[in-house]
């Protein structure tokens, strides 16, 4: 584990595979630490020739936390209009440029899921000269588009108590509505990382100034249709959290992306389909490098 200064901010990272390897920088979504990332899906991306970096988010995990800012009022959206934020999604696409300064990359294939895609897509946006290649995973260009199931979205506001156990068990809980249907639930993995994520920061206040970011940051349609950049777009057609419409119009937006969804496939990365994932991230990495 890393620990840098970027973007006036502390960011803790880690890396997998050779330095010399092409440049990719893991992006994470909503609430979650770069644990997530599993370590044997990262090691699969490194054999493929990468220099793989994730990394803990603003707010998530043991980089910086905005425990000073107010909680936004995140009604406002259902009141028609933007919450007041403490920051948005453009200023956690500038931590990650931040991160690659730190990090001697001059540029980087970016890959970010759920909010993390998000991320992503606003740094390629931002940073399109250091931009190699984007992957949008189970993500959206903007809130109003692919909007989750009633069910998706309770479990995703649902609370627990603040102890260790509860968490866990809340956890588990959520992805059962969230997790792939077509797939075998790992509910030992989910268990280990719930409670590793608890031990490393519990602050369910960062989760809510991430998602009043995700809300106030807009919809990014028009901007992604100016990009130039090589792109992958891959999605889950049972996803119930971010619907399949929100990978399509990411899609239909950036110039040339290829789309690439899985039936059976939710709002989670099913270990069955890492070596499938793996190789179309390593197609576009290689392609990309070679234009």
């Amino acid at each position: 584990m890393n620990r840098v200064t970027a973007n006036d901010i502390e960011i803790v990272y880690d890396a997998f595979g050779s330095p010399s390897g092409r440049p990719l920088l893991l992006i994470m979504g909503l609430g979650s630490q770069m644990i997530h990332w599993d370590e044997e899906f990262c090691e699969l991306l490194a054999e493929r020739g990468h220099h793989v970096v994730r990394f803990d988010n603003r707010d998530a995990g043991l980089s910086t936390h905005f425990h000073e800012a107010d909680m936004p009022y995140l009604g406002a959206a259902s009141d028609g209009g933007a919450p007041a934020v403490p920051y948005l999604l453009g200023d956690m696409a500038d931590d990650a440029a931040g991160l690659l300064d730190a990090l001697g990359w001059a540029s980087a294939h970016v890959l970010g899921v759920s909010m993390g895609g998000m991320i992503a897509q606003a740094f390629a946006i931002a940073h399109p000269a250091r931009t190699r290649s984007l992957t949008s995973i189970m993500s959206t260009p903007s809130p109003q588009i692919g909007g989750p199931t009633e069910q998706a979205m309770a479990a995703l506001l649902s609370r627990s108590a603040p102890e260790r156990e509860a968490v866990v068990r809340r956890a588990v809980e959520v992805w059962k509505v969230i997790g792939s249907p077509g797939f075998p639930m790992d509910e030992e993995g989910i268990t280990r990382v719930a409670g590793q994520s608890f031990d490393r920061c519990y602050d369910p206040a960062g989760f809510g100034r991430q998602l009043a970011a995700i809300m106030a940051s807009g919809d990014r349609t028009a901007a992604l249709r100016e990009l130039s950049v090589p792109a992958l777009v891959i999605h889950g057609e049972a996803d119930p959290l971010i619907q399949l419409p929100g990978g399509v119009a990411t899609a239909d937006a950036i110039p040339g992306a290829k789309l690439l969804t899985f039936p059976g496939m939710a709002h989670d990365l099913p270990r069955p389909l890492w070596p499938d994932i793996a190789t179309a991230v390593t197609e576009l990495t290689e392609r990309a490098d070679r234009l």
